[in-house]
């Protein structure tokens, strides 16, 4: 049976890039796990920082070695890692696991930056600058990963989208570190771009995109 290589965006702990190792178009990147017992089979994916890369081995130390081929550095954050970073950790979710964040496969679309936080008691409503061609898979109450995190979108702009941080995210991930200007992987909501895929492709001039919708059950 197949199952696709799937996350969760529930980061299950955090990790410092314990090495960077240039080789020619790509990049080996050495990372260490804070958790104990965080263990990946040879060959397996872990999603670093949202980016799903294969594990090629690790050392008596724990530490985990990946390769960034140039398309991953085009696409994400890694183009600038360097060693001390931290970055959020997710183990592939298991063909019988449970599902509490949603779908996340680990494939980035493109490099946002942070434009600001504003203080909303115990929690922090971010807000991120986005590619425009992104803005179509963004909606409120939708959802989204940054930096491997499923977040909920709490409102969407023509470029920008706003995030609502509660204390859980903010004590365990890396976003309370990040500030105004920093770069964070985004990834669109799988289901959000097939949708738009299948009311977007062969609409007639004759007919608007609200009836294709219609049409089609939406």
């Amino acid at each position: 049976m197949y199952f696709i290589q799937m996350f969760t965006g529930l980061i299950e702990t955090m990790g410092v890039i314990a090495g960077v190792r240039p080789g020619g178009r790509s990049v080996e990147l050495c990372v260490k796990p804070d958790m104990d017992g965080f263990e990946v089979e040879t060959g397996g994916s872990v999603a670093i920082d949202g980016v799903c890369l294969t594990l090629e081995r690790r050392d008596a130390a724990g530490r985990m070695f990946f390769t960034a081929v140039a398309e991953t550095l085009r696409r994400t954050a890694f183009d600038r890692v360097v060693p001390g970073r931290r970055v959020n950790l997710e183990r592939a979710m298991r063909a019988n696991g449970r599902l509490d964040g949603h779908i996340v496969l680990g494939h980035v679309d493109a490099v946002g930056r942070i434009v600001g936080d504003e203080d909303a008691g115990v929690s922090i409503v971010r807000t991120i600058e986005i590619p425009k061609e992104l803005s179509p898979f963004m909606a409120e109450k939708g959802s989204v990963a940054v930096d491997g995190i499923s977040l909920t979108i709490a409102g969407a702009g023509v470029n920008t989208i706003s995030l609502s941080l509660i204390p859980a995210t903010i004590g365990k991930t890396t976003m309370s570190a990040k500030k105004a200007g920093d770069a964070v992987n985004i990834e669109c909501d799988v289901i959000a771009r097939y949708i738009y895929r299948m009311v977007t492709a062969q609409v007639s001039p004759k007919e608007s995109l609200v009836d294709k919708m219609e049409r089609l059950g939406f």
